[in-house]
């Protein structure tokens, strides 16, 4: 039975959860001014640099005692940094309900091999956050990129704790209100919410986690990637733009773009805003449909940018199967382009909803998720 095919179309298709859709109102000759083939050393490319930094500082809001670094590798290699660095001068608590932040605490455990207390939550939950010990230093991640899970806010975390707070907070940063003084280490990188190129993260430091950088040495070698100290001092020149190692001054010039975007839509609370309005048209289009729902538990959760969704139709037998054959369905429609659940998460469908997003592109799309499940269901039927 042929399933008839909505008639508008989302005027951008691209959703995929990283890269991430660029600012709506990018072109590439926005670049035209780049610092192409010119030192990052030179004064043009420090300045460019520097203005990055502080461009972060002013959107996000990040106290100006806080030290911001551009750092390699994106946000996995800002984490990275992070814990071979600082851990083990105490006990950890790494919490994990995705697979990113299972991934830290391999490297917590069986790389670093230090005392860890590990506590985890499945798909759609979060661990029990009452019970975190903030003597101990804490790892976790802000917003479950492949779970679409994250903090409901920073009141779990403790004001007068003695450890360090450790957050990879790359889907969240732009998109979610993030609160500095329970935040020691936060990571994130130009890929994500405000649509940057790839392959650069951002490491952004408390006093406290500075302090712990100069009166503690890991017990391992560290390669030089990951010194942030020389002389049991911080290396300030990384956090005025002189990065470790030789960054992209065309992605530099992207992300200065898109900074200047963020300003355009009114800073953090319009990338906010804007977020939200995406994620609650599908939230609510979850709510008029009984064949759909987030993959989140619990609403106050749900993740505004990285929204992951389950089919709950009892008919469904193959769930990876059919899911697939789905965001199939809308990536040869031209509608939706890499929307599929992340591998390692429970089969079905991630839509990105990040402030670059236009919601008129989001209500365009659902229908179409409508019309290739009711397809894929036809399908089942007739090959039952």
């Amino acid at each position: 039975m042929a399933i008839e095919r909505p008639g508008a179309r989302p005027a951008n298709p691209r959703f995929s959860s990283g890269p991430c859709a660029k600012p709506p109102t990018f072109t590439l000759d926005k670049l035209a001014d780049a610092a192409l083939g010119r030192s990052h050393r030179a004064a043009i490319g420090k300045a460019r640099l520097k203005g990055a930094i502080e461009g972060t500082r002013e959107v996000l809001g990040i106290p100006e005692d806080y030290r911001i670094g551009i750092v390699p590798a994106s946000d996995t290699g800002a984490v990275e940094m992070a814990l071979w660095s600082l851990l083990g001068a105490r006990k950890v608590e790494m919490l994990a309900w995705e697979s990113f932040g299972a991934g830290w605490v391999t490297d917590a455990v069986k790389q670093l091999k230090i005392d860890a207390e590990v506590k985890t939550a499945g798909y759609g939950q979060l661990p029990d956050l009452a019970s975190v010990n903030f003597d101990n230093d804490v790892v976790f991640t802000w917003n479950g990129t492949t779970s679409g899970v994250r903090v409901p806010d920073g009141d779990w975390i403790a004001a007068d704790r003695a450890g360090l707070t450790i957050c990879d907070a790359t889907s969240a940063a732009f998109a979610q209100d993030l609160p500095w003084d329970r935040l020691d280490v936060t990571t994130f990188s130009w890929q994500k919410v405000l649509g940057g190129e790839a392959a650069h993260g951002m490491l952004v430091l408390s006093p406290r986690a500075v302090e712990r950088l100069e009166s503690y040495t890991p017990a391992w070698p560290l390669p030089k990637i990951f010194r942030l100290t020389k002389g049991g001092k911080l290396i300030e020149g990384i956090f005025r733009g002189e990065t470790i190692n030789t960054p992209s001054m065309l992605a530099v010039e992207d992300y200065l773009f898109a900074l200047d975007w963020a300003r355009s839509v009114g800073g953090l609370k319009g990338l906010i805003a804007r977020a939200d309005a995406n994620a609650q048209a599908i939230f609510d289009f979850c709510d008029t449909h009984d064949w759909i729902a987030n993959l989140a538990d619990e609403a106050g959760t749900r993740s505004n940018t990285s929204v992951c969704l389950k089919f709950t139709d009892d008919r469904i037998v193959d769930g990876a199967g059919f899911a697939k054959a789905v965001a199939k369905r809308l990536d040869e429609a031209g509608v939706a382009y890499d929307i599929g659940a992340y591998r390692d998460a429970p089969p079905g469908l991630r839509i990105w909803c990040g402030g670059t997003v236009e919601t008129a592109d989001i209500r365009a799309l659902l229908p179409w998720v409508e019309w290739a499940f009711q397809a894929e269901i036809a399908a089942l039927s007739e090959n039952a």
